[in-house]
C-alpha cells in the first residue's frame, strides 16, 4: 500500500507542457487543494509530473472543444455527470480501456461508452432543522412537492447544474409529465426565491428561514468538520435525511474525470485515473472532501459512517445528461428561478 503524503505542492501557474512526455496534464473545475495533495504523491510515486489548470466546468468543456487538436489538456476532471455527458457530446473525451478502473467503478457510476468515470460520489438530500421537523414527517423528493411544505423550503437556482441533476433523475424515475409537475409543487413550497449555494440552503435551516433543504452531502461534511466555528454551529443544528430509501434510494452524482480526445499523454492520465481508484486515495478523498468512495469495499470517513447507511439510486448517471435538457425544461415551465 502506497503511502499518500499530504502536502500542497507548486503547479505551473495556467501553463502546461506537450514536450515532456513524463508528464499530464488536468484540465479540472475541483478547487486546486481539494486534488493537490494527491497530485503530489502520484507524482512522488510514479515521477509523472502533473501540470494543472483550474477553472468553470462549462469554460473548461467550451475551452478544450476551442482547442481541438492542439489542446495541452489529457484530462478533464469536474464534479458533476452531467458536465461530463456535455463533454462526451461535445465529443472532447476518448473511450479508454482499463481493468482497474472497470474493476474499481460499479457501472452505473460511469459512461456505458468508458468515456468518463466516476471518482467519489456525494448524495442530494433533505436536511431538516433537528428542532423543529421530526424526521418521521419526510419521507421521498416526490413528497416536497405536498402543498404540506408550503413556504418551509430552501434550494439554491435552476441554474445549479445539481439541481438540473436531481430533475433529470427524477424525469429518468417517474418521466417528464410527473417531473413538470413535482417541480410546480416543490416551487410553490420554497419559502424565499433561490438564493446562494448548498451551503447558504443549509444555513437557512439553521437559521429558521426554512425548516428543510435540498443539498449535497459534502457540503454539510464540509461546514460540519471544517474550521469555520460559524458554518460548524449552523450544520449542528440541521439534520440530515435519506430520501426514497423504500424505492429507488437516494439520488447520487459523482466527481469525475475523462481523457480527452486528443490526449499527448494518454498513457500518463490512465495511470493518474487509476491511481485515484487505490484504496488509500479513496479513503483520503472521504476524509478530506466528505465525499463516498465509488471503489467498494472502501470504508468512507468514519463521521459519515455516523450519518447511517443509505440505499443509493442505482440509474446508470449518463442519464442524467441525456435528461439535462429537459430538466431545464421542465424547471422553467416551473418558474423554478
Amino acid at each position: 500500500m502506497r503511502v499518500l503524503v499530504i502536502l500542497f505542492f507548486v503547479l505551473a501557474a495556467g501553463q502546461v507542457s506537450a514536450n515532456n512526455e513524463n508528464v499530464v496534464n488536468i484540465y479540472s473545475s475541483r478547487q486546486s487543494q481539494l486534488i493537490q495533495p494527491v497530485l503530489k504523491a502520484f507524482t512522488k510515486d510514479t515521477g509523472i509530473k502533473v501540470n494543472l489548470i483550474t477553472g468553470k466546468d462549462d469554460a473548461l468543456i467550451e475551452r478544450i472543444r476551442r482547442e481541438g487538436p492542439n489542446t495541452q489538456a489529457d484530462i478533464l476532471l469536474t464534479a458533476d455527470a452531467g458536465r461530463l455527458s456535455r463533454a462526451k457530446q461535445a465529443k472532447i473525451l476518448q473511450p479508454i480501456k482499463s481493468s482497474i478502473l472497470f474493476r474499481s467503478i460499479p457501472a452505473n457510476l460511469r459512461d456505458p461508452e468508458n468515456t468518463w468515470f466516476g471518482l467519489t460520489y456525494r448524495s442530494r438530500v433533505i436536511f431538516y432543522k433537528k428542532s423543529t421537523i421530526n424526521p418521521n414527517q419526510l419521507s421521498t423528493y416526490e413528497d416536497l412537492a405536498d402543498p404540506k411544505w408550503k413556504g418551509r423550503i430552501c434550494v439554491r437556482s435552476s441554474d445549479s447544474i445539481y439541481n438540473q441533476s436531481l430533475v433529470a433523475s427524477m424525469i429518468a424515475a417517474k418521466g417528464m409529465p410527473f417531473a413538470e409537475k413535482w417541480v410546480k409543487g416543490l416551487v410553490n413550497n420554497f419559502s424565499r426565491k433561490p438564493q446562494g449555494g448548498d451551503r447558504d440552503q443549509i444555513k437557512a435551516v439553521a437559521s429558521g428561514a426554512c425548516d428543510i433543504a435540498i443539498a449535497n452531502t459534502y457540503y454539510y461534511a464540509q461546514m460540519l468538520f471544517g474550521g469555520d466555528k460559524r458554518q460548524k454551529g449552523a450544520a449542528e443544528q440541521v439534520g440530515i435525511f435519506w430520501p426514497n430509501q423504500d424505492d429507488r434510494g437516494a439520488h447520487i452524482n459523482i466527481s469525475g474525470a475523462g481523457i480527452t480526445a486528443a490526449a499527448k499523454h494518454k498513457a500518463n492520465a490512465i495511470k493518474l485515473l487509476e491511481y485515484m481508484l487505490e484504496d488509500v486515495v479513496q479513503g483520503w478523498y472521504s476524509t478530506v472532501n466528505g465525499e463516498y468512495p465509488v471503489k467498494p469495499g472502501v470504508p468512507a470517513d468514519t463521521r459519515l459512517q455516523k450519518w447511517g447507511k443509505f440505499k443509493t439510486d442505482a440509474l446508470n448517471l449518463s442519464s442524467l445528461g441525456r435528461f439535462n435538457a429537459q430538466a431545464v425544461q421542465a424547471m422553467d415551465k416551473g418558474r423554478w428561478r
